[in-house]
């Protein structure tokens, strides 16, 4: 469950709610509320009326599901409710468990969010009635929330409400990642960048992403907010002793000299002679910010506008502000400022990246889709894919999953053969800080992307850590086939791709070999291609040197897909038939049989009773 959530809560009055959503409060990581009239083995008991209890629990908590009628929880909360964004994410369980409603704080709060992770849980319908939502566009009071950006002053109501309408909403990104332009529908409101005063374009509101503060007029002609991404690295020289609080005021009189907002502060850098330096530390800790230091050899070679021979004198290099913002910045906006007072002094230069820095830690979810229909595809893969910044697949793929697709992803396709650029991007954006799907078919961990994402972080020396994995298992290609076959993989069975792009051809046959004699029940991926017709041509040659000709063989492409295809034939006969990369191939063993429609390979239970008997 998205740590956005937790801790989150459930209520339930009734027996029958109670039961409906235990499995889900467990699956959650949510605390079940009853009351002492209600017998629920893992929920928690509360006395007195519900009033009372939902206004004690209130604030403990960042996200509330009801089981409950829409009226009653409406009057249940009004008294509680503060300010939307502050407050807990509010979300209603019909009785019946089919509808999901989104009730209060679906943006800020995340209650869209947590109904679409419910409804998948539930196999129920999300309502979501967020203007934003139905426009298929992101909540402009979210937009920045995946890249750590800062929420800064302006009137984002009635921004909202301009978006609303579909007007025309000028954006002017003066810093931050673009991503999210690249992903908005074709019929977004939104212009990028300063328009020609004497043109006709009249915008009904202005976005600004920028890390400049702004004042904005409560009356001004048009509504305007404005986010600030993390981009300014704020280079720090200080006597040493010098007090947090001299630190501190250096820096907020620099950003406000030269206009820039605080809250747009990535980190403070010095040099490591200072990593220890306490008010450095605790200025870093209260804010929350990284302090990252760089060594005088490193610092000493950088070119800046005020070097300082008294400071190369006394450390090593000529200049620790300047040098190490440039370093962690790349693009100095401020150079050195001089502060002092009775504890020493403090020099200030800021520096802007041109990456923001986020604060979280990246996550991927490795997530296999199974076979393709989205019944088939397991409730916790749903969420991973519900709850990522950026989910990363096979067009194909993608277009299968589509349902699951929320306002606001960054949604990146790619052609079937490019695997590496697919695992090299995810590992990319996972490292920069965001929660990236990337999305196999079947299961993930088989033939899928899992494989060549974990082998490329461990060439790149990856700590286990960071970005962390989630691998989320899907229903893979022989599974579906062997279910829509009936039973051929009952016994001992083995799996065997056909590609040589990957693995030579004399790997495979020797495989092909081994596991024929074996007897396994063999399942083919990637039989035949429109280029690459000999492999499977001579797998069959292979077989037949150990199996007889009439030995059942299941074909099926697309399983559970709208162009599903099942044929049965037999291993003398399969190449009459039409076979492609979508399909996979069950051949059984001596022992398996076609009865109708069906392949059964025996696992022996009745030959052990014939045996007994």
């Amino acid at each position: 469950m998205d740590s956005d959530f937790c801790p989150l809560a459930a209520i339930a009055t009734t027996p029958n709610s109670a039961r409906m959503l235990l499995p889900l409060t467990r699956s959650m990581g949510a605390t079940l509320w009853v009351p002492s009239t209600v017998n629920c083995d893992g929920a928690q008991v509360y006395s007195g009326s519900l009033k009372e209890h939902l206004t004690a629990i209130w604030s403990e908590y960042r996200g509330f599901i009801f089981a409950l009628s829409t009226g009653a929880v409406v009057r249940l909360i009004a008294p509680l409710l503060n300010d939307k964004s502050l407050d807990p994410a509010v979300v209603i369980v019909d009785p019946t468990g089919k509808f999901i409603i989104s009730l209060c704080s679906g943006h800020q709060g995340g209650a869209d969010l947590l109904t679409s992770l419910i409804a998948t849980e539930l196999n129920a319908t999300p309502i979501l009635t967020g203007a934003s939502t139905s426009l298929n566009l992101p909540a402009i009071d979210m937009l920045g929330r995946p890249f750590s950006w800062q929420k800064g002053s302006g009137d984002w109501t009635r921004v909202s409400a301009v978006i609303a309408r579909g007007e025309a909403v000028e954006v002017i990104q003066e810093a931050g990642s673009t991503l999210w332009q690249q992903h908005l529908p074709s019929n977004h409101p939104f212009s990028f960048g300063f328009r020609d005063p004497l043109s006709l374009y009249s915008p009904k509101a202005r976005v600004w992403i920028s890390p400049t503060l702004r004042h904005f007029a409560p009356d001004g002609e048009i509504p305007k907010v404005q986010w600030h991404p993390r981009v300014l690295w704020v280079g720090i020289g200080c006597s040493r002793g010098t007090s947090k609080n001299l630190i501190q005021q250096s820096i907020e009189q620099t950003c406000q000299r030269f206009h820039l907002a605080t809250v747009a502060i990535a980190g403070v850098v010095s040099v490591d002679l200072k990593a220890d330096e306490v008010g450095l530390v605790e200025f870093c800790q209260a804010l929350k910010i990284p302090f990252l230091t760089y060594t005088v050899e490193m610092l000493k070679d950088i070119p800046v506008p005020n070097p300082s021979t008294i400071v190369e004198e006394e450390v090593g290099t000529p200049s620790v502000a300047e040098a190490a913002a440039i370093l962690a910045g790349e693009y100095l906006l401020v150079p050195k400022q001089i502060f002092k007072d009775e504890t020493g002094w403090v020099t200030v230069a800021i520096a802007q990246a041109e990456k923001e820095y986020i604060k979280t830690i990246g996550t991927l979810y490795l997530v296999g889709t199974g076979p393709g229909s989205l019944e088939q595809m397991t409730p916790a893969a749903k969420r991973a894919v519900i709850e990522a910044d950026v989910v990363i697949g096979y067009k194909l793929y993608l277009e299968l999953i589509e349902p699951l697709k929320r306002p606001g992803q960054i949604i990146e396709s790619y052609l079937i053969t490019q695997e590496r650029e697919r695992a090299t991007r995810a590992i990319e954006l996972a490292q920069w800080g965001l929660k990236v799907a990337v999305v196999s078919s079947g299961d993930c961990g088989i033939y899928g992307m899992a494989g060549l994402v974990l082998e490329s972080l461990q060439q790149e020396g990856w700590d286990g850590l960071v970005p962390a994995i989630e691998v989320f298992p899907g229903i893979s290609a022989l599974q579906a086939a062997a279910a829509r076959l009936g039973a051929p993989l009952m016994h001992d069975f083995c799996a065997v791709s056909l590609s040589d792009l990957l693995t030579p051809w004399p790997v495979i046959e020797k495989r092909l070999e081994a596991v024929a004699g074996a007897d396994f029940v063999i399942a083919l991926y990637n039989p035949r291609s429109q280029n690459r017709r000999e492999p499977l041509e001579k797998a069959c040659q292979i077989l037949l040197k150990y199996r007889d000709q009439n030995t059942p063989v299941g074909i099926i492409k697309a399983a559970y897909r709208q162009e599903e295809e099942i044929i049965l034939t037999n291993l003398g006969q399969m190449l009459d038939t039409p076979i492609d990369m979508l399909t996979t191939v069950i051949i059984g063993n001596q022992s398996t049989r076609r009865h109708q429609q069906w392949l059964i390979t025996p696992r022996g239970y009745l030959q052990q009773e014939a045996k007994a008997n």
